[in-house]
């Protein structure tokens, strides 16, 4: 059973050439869409698609982003020419499973919607480590605290004990940070606080293996 690929773009030759590499390839139904944001969202509702690829413009915002995955069940992509990691974390944050650069091979082309088409997640490395760099900036003096402590491998309550305040405002900072760095669970969040220099006596091997004894 082929996967129902929705294209939202004005951009005519750009989807001939993609229909090319996916016709190829097989595996994709392909369902063009262009113009408003009005025209994208009929379209979502009529033809139910799977994956819905969209060029980033003024009309796409966050907010309408946001009430597609609420309100429908397809997984959408973002078609750039290149983005900021602010963005891109904006992005990652309102539910988007993939961000797929138009100057990309074919072959990651076709392996990001297919990654995104079986349920996993597209973000080229390098962009994931720039969007929660640029989020660490925007840590609080007492989200770093905790993010220090938690990357020295304490428990909530010690961390409590250790900054004299409640578990509760413990687990409040916890959120924040989750929802700052994008990490899925405190391991993922301790490993960042390794790798952007916040400290810990844990290594982010031990805590790498930690995960794996958890999962």
């Amino acid at each position: 059973m082929s996967t129902k690929l929705l294209v939202h773009s004005d951009d005519a030759f750009l989807v001939r050439g993609l229909e090319s590499i996916l016709g190829r390839n097989g595996g994709f139904s392909i369902l063009r869409s262009c113009g408003s944001v009005t025209a994208l969202w009929e379209a979502i509702t009529v033809r139910a698609p799977d994956v819905v690829l969209l060029e980033l413009h003024p009309d796409v915002t966050f907010d309408f982003l946001s009430r597609l995955k609420r309100n429908t069940s397809c997984k959408l992509v973002l078609w750039v020419d290149a983005i900021s990691p602010e963005l891109a974390f904006q992005a990652m944050a309102v539910g988007v499973r993939g961000i797929l650069r138009k100057s990309l091979s074919p072959k990651l082309q076709l392996e990001c919607l297919r990654k995104v088409s079986a349920g996993e997640v597209w973000f080229e490395k390098v962009l994931v480590d720039a969007a929660r760099a640029a989020n660490l900036a925007a840590l609080t003096p007492r989200e770093r605290q905790v993010l220090r402590l938690l990357a020295q491998g304490l428990k909530n309550s010690e961390i409590a004990i250790r900054l004299a305040v409640s578990e509760g405002t413990v687990k409040a900072h916890l959120t924040g940070l989750f929802q700052k760095v994008g990490a899925k669970d405190r391991f993922e969040l301790a490993l960042f606080g390794l790798k952007n220099s916040v400290g810990g006596q844990w290594t982010a091997g031990q805590i790498e293996q930690h995960t794996c004894a958890v999962s």
